[in-house]
C-alpha cells in the first residue's frame, strides 16, 4: 500500500483549527529533543507496538509520521498501517522540510508544558525567591515550609534542605496540613522552572492564605548558587482530614470553573468509549498506589502533576478530548490540574460523582497491545544454566538504557532496535541469541528483525527481565557492553547529582526564551487564567 505525504501547511491547518492530527516524531528521543516541531510528540519507532496502542486509542485518527530523513517515518507508518491504523501519512521532507516552510522547531522534552509555565509567568508574574533568599529563611529558622512537586524518584535523588515531597495536583489538597499557620511562607521548587511555576500559581489561583513563592530555577539555581542539596530524603505528604479534603475540593472546583472545565458522568464516559468520531483519554490523576488499590475501568494512572508537565507523552492527539477523575480526593487532584490544561486549549471534562464500589479494577495500568507474534522462547532458569554452561548463547537487552544501566542480565549487551543492523556489527557472533526487555513484549517484536538479520538461533526470554528477577536471579549494574548508542533518552540538565554548570545554566537561558517561541510559532491557543 502507497503511503501519502503531508505538508507543513496541512498540519498548520489542523492546528490552527483545533481538529485532531497525532503528528508523531519517530526517532529516539535524544534527536528527538534537539529539534522538532511543537507539538510533536515523541513515539519511537522501536517502541511502536508497545505503545500506539494506548497513546493512539482511536483507529482513524490523522497520524503524521516524522523523522529527520532516516527512513524511520516510513516504516513507523507501515508498521501503524498493519496495526490497523487507518489515516496514516509522512510528513513531506523530515524536520528539515518544517524548517524550510517557515515552521519553528523546538528544543528540549514535554515543550509545550515548559512553554505553557513560562507563558504563566509571563502574564502572572509568578512570584519567586531566589536560592539564596530561601537558603536564608532556612538558616535563619524563619516559618517557612519547603515543599518538592517533583515524582518523588526526582526527590529522593537531590533535594532542597526541609524539603518534603508534594507532587504537583497533590498541592492544594496537601498544604493546608503541611502549613496550618497562614502566616508560614511556602516555597515550591522543581528541578528548573515549569513545576515550581505552576505549583505555586495553583496555590494562588485556590485562594491558600499563605505567602507562596517559587523558588527561582529550582533545583539547578540552587546549584550554581553553590548552595548543597540534600540527597536520599524521603519526606512526604500524609492524609489529611474529611475538612481539609472539603475545602480544598471547593477552592479546586472554584478554579476549574473560571477556566471553563466541563463536567462528566458515567454515562458520557460509557458514550464516549465507544464514540468513533473523536478521540478521548482517561486519567486518573491519584498516586499509583490509589489507583493500583481501586480505579475505574479504562482509566490510565497519569498523577496530575506529571499529567500538566509531560501531556503529550500520554496524549498525543492534539485537539483530543481529555477525562480526568479523582474519587478519593474530593476531585482535587482531577480540577487542578484540568484548570490548566484548559488553559493549554485542551477539551478537558472531570468526572464527578464517583462511588468506591465504582472502582472495580485493580492493579497497574496495562498498555493495550496487538497480537504477539509466536517466537521461540527460553525460560529464566534453563537461560541461566545455558549462560553458565555454554559460551556460544549471548542476551541481547531492548530495554532503555536507563533500565539497562539499573540492572541486567550478567553478561549481556544493551541495544536499540532502530540501530539494529549497526548494533549487530558490534554483537559478538555466537549461535544462539536470546532477546529480553522490560517490558517483556518489546523483545518479542523486535526478534523476527533480529532473526531476518542473523543466520544463527534466536529465542526470547519469557517474562523478560521481571521474569529473571522473579527467579531469584542475580542482575548487574552499569553500562558495559552497549552495542547501540543511548540514544533513546534524552539526558536532561537537571537530572541526577553531577551536571555542568554550563549546562545548566543554557538549559534556564533556553526557557526564557521559550515565550518569544512559541508567539513564532502561533499554533499553540494558549491562555492563562
Amino acid at each position: 500500500m502507497s503511503i501519502s505525504f503531508k505538508n507543513y501547511a496541512f498540519v498548520r491547518n489542523k492546528l490552527l483549527n483545533r481538529e485532531e492530527i497525532a503528528l508523531l516524531d519517530v526517532r529516539e528521543e535524544d534527536p528527538h529533543a534537539r529539534e522538532h516541531p511543537l507539538f510533536a510528540a515523541n513515539l519511537p519507532l522501536s517502541r511502536i507496538e508497545v505503545d500506539a496502542y494506548g497513546k493512539l486509542p482511536k483507529k482513524d485518527t490523522p497520524i503524521v509520521t516524522l523523522d529527520d530523513g532516516e527512513g524511520y517515518a516510513k516504516l513507523a507508518a507501515q508498521r501503524l498501517l498493519a496495526m490497523g491504523f487507518t489515516d496514516v501519512s509522512i510528513f513531506e521532507g523530515g524536520v528539515q522540510g518544517w524548517k524550510m516552510a517557515g515552521g519553528e522547531v523546538f528544543k528540549d522534552v514535554n515543550v509545550p508544558s515548559k512553554a505553557f509555565g513560562e507563558l504563566v509567568e509571563s502574564k502572572r508574574h509568578t512570584p519567586s525567591l531566589s536560592a539564596q533568599e530561601v537558603k536564608k529563611l532556612i538558616d535563619d529558622q524563619e516559618d517557612v515550609v519547603v515543599v518538592d512537586v517533583r515524582r518523588f524518584d526526582e526527590y529522593n535523588t537531590m533535594s532542597i534542605p526541609t524539603g518534603i515531597s508534594v507532587p504537583g495536583a497533590e498541592l492544594v489538597l496537601r498544604l493546608p496540613e503541611l502549613a496550618p499557620n497562614p502566616n508560614t511562607k511556602v516555597i515550591v521548587n522543581c528541578a528548573g522552572r515549569t513545576r515550581s511555576i505552576i505549583g505555586t500559581q495553583s496555590l494562588i489561583n485556590a485562594g491558600i492564605p499563605n505567602e507562596v513563592n517559587a523558588l527561582r530555577n529550582g533545583t539547578i539555581g540552587w546549584t550554581l548558587a553553590g548552595q548543597e542539596l540534600d540527597k536520599g530524603q524521603t519526606r512526604k505528604f500524609k492524609a489529611v482530614s474529611q475538612a481539609t479534603t472539603s475545602e480544598a475540593a471547593e477552592r479546586a472546583r472554584s478554579v476549574a470553573d473560571r477556566a471553563g472545565v466541563k463536567r462528566a458522568s458515567l454515562a458520557d464516559v460509557n458514550k464516549w468509549k465507544s464514540q468513533s468520531e473523536r478521540t478521548t483519554y482517561f486519567f486518573d490523576t491519584r498516586t499509583p498506589e490509589e489507583y493500583e488499590a481501586g480505579h475505574l475501568p479504562g482509566f490510565r494512572s497519569v498523577p496530575g502533576g506529571q499529567l500538566v508537565q509531560e501531556t503529550e507523552m500520554v496524549a498525543p492527539v492534539r485537539g483530543a478530548r481529555i477525562v480526568l477523575v479523582d474519587p478519593s480526593g474530593g476531585g482535587v487532584r482531577a480540577n487542578m490540574p484540568a484548570s490548566w490544561l484548559a488553559q493549554m486549549a485542551w477539551e478537558i471534562y472531570v468526572l464527578d460523582d464517583i462511588t468506591t464500589d465504582q472502582l472495580t479494577e485493580r492493579g497497574a495500568w496495562k498498555a493495550p497491545l496487538p497480537q504477539l507474534p509466536t517466537i521461540p522462547s527460553v525460560d529464566a532458569k534453563t537461560l541461566s544454566h545455558w549462560l553458565r554452561t555454554d559460551s556460544n548463547t549471548l542476551v541481547v537487552d531492548f530495554s532503555t538504557h536507563a533500565n539497562y544501566v539499573k540492572g541486567h542480565i550478567p553478561g549481556s549487551w544493551y541495544a536499540l532496535r532502530s540501530q539494529l543492523s549497526e548494533a549487530l556489527l558490534k554483537l559478538p557472533t555466537v549461535d544462539r541469541y536470546v532477546l529480553t526487555s522490560s517490558p517483556a513484549e518489546l523483545a518479542i517484536f523486535v526478534a523476527q528483525e533480529f532473526q531476518e538479520l542473523t543466520q544463527a538461533e534466536v529465542l526470547i526470554l519469557e517474562g523478560g527481565n521481571t521474569a529473571w528477577s522473579s527467579a531469584g536471579l542475580d542482575l548487574e549494574k552499569g553500562a558495559a557492553h552497549l552495542a547501540s548508542p543511548p540514544l533513546d533518552r534524552y539526558k536532561r540538565p537537571y537530572e541526577g547529582t553531577n551536571i555542568d554548570p554550563a549546562a545548566m545554566q543554557a538549559y534556564l537561558d533556553w526557557e526564557f526564551g521559550l515565550v518569544e517561541q512559541l508567539g513564532k510559532d502561533g499554533t499553540h491557543h494558549f491562555w492563562v487564567l
